[in-house]
C-alpha cells in the first residue's frame, strides 16, 4: 500500500505524542489506533520512565482495543506509530488481531543512530515486524518525518 498523505497527518499526530513523551522525561515514541473509517479511538506515548520498561504505546493500543472493540473492527483498524513495533509490540498486535501498522522510522534505522551516537543499544533485538508477525500489512517508513524523528532521538542522547 505505502505511506499515504492521510497516514502521514496521523504519523505526524504520533511525532507530536514522542515529543511530549521526551518532555515528560521518558523515550520518545507516541502511537494512535485508527477506525477504518479514519477515527482516532485512542492515542498513547511510551511512559517507561519509571522502570516498566513494557509500558509501550503499541501495547497499550493493543490491550485497549481488546477491551474497547470487536474482532472485525480491530482488524480494519491501523495502528499508527512513531517507531517500528519492537517484537513485545508486534506480538501483541499479531495476537489480539489488530489490522495495519504505519511507522514513522524503522527498527533498523532508530538501531544505526543508536550505534552513531554510541548510545546504551535495546536489551531486546530491533526486528522488523513481519519478522515476528509475518501476516501483519505494514508500511513505512514515512520519509517526511524521519528527519524530526532523529532529532527527538538524539536530543534524548544529548547528540
Amino acid at each position: 500500500m505505502g505511506i499515504t498523505n492521510d497516514d502521514v497527518q496521523h504519523l505526524r499526530r504520533c511525532v507530536d505524542l514522542a515529543r511530549e513523551a521526551l518532555a515528560a522525561g521518558d523515550e520518545p515514541f507516541g502511537s494512535v489506533l485508527v477506525s477504518a473509517d479514519g477515527r482516532t479511538l485512542f492515542e498513547d506515548r511510551n511512559r517507561v520512565k519509571d522502570g516498566d520498561n513494557t509500558r509501550h504505546p503499541e501495547l497499550t493500543i493493543a490491550l485497549w482495543a481488546v477491551k474497547n472493540m470487536e474482532p472485525a473492527a480491530r482488524a480494519a483498524a491501523t495502528v499508527y506509530t512513531s517507531g517500528e513495533h519492537c517484537p513485545m509490540c508486534a506480538a501483541a498486535h499479531a495476537w489480539v488481531g489488530l489490522g495495519r501498522i504505519a511507522y514513522a522510522v524503522s527498527s533498523s534505522q532508530l538501531s544505526e543512530w543508536l550505534a552513531e551516537w554510541n548510545a546504551p543499544p535495546s536489551p531486546v533485538a530491533g526486528l522488523p515486524i513481519n519478522t515476528v508477525a509475518p501476516l501483519l500489512p505494514v508500511d513505512g517508513p514515512a520519509d517526511a518525518l524521519v528527519d524530526e524523528m532523529r532529532a527527538l532521538h538524539a536530543q534524548r542522547f544529548s547528540v
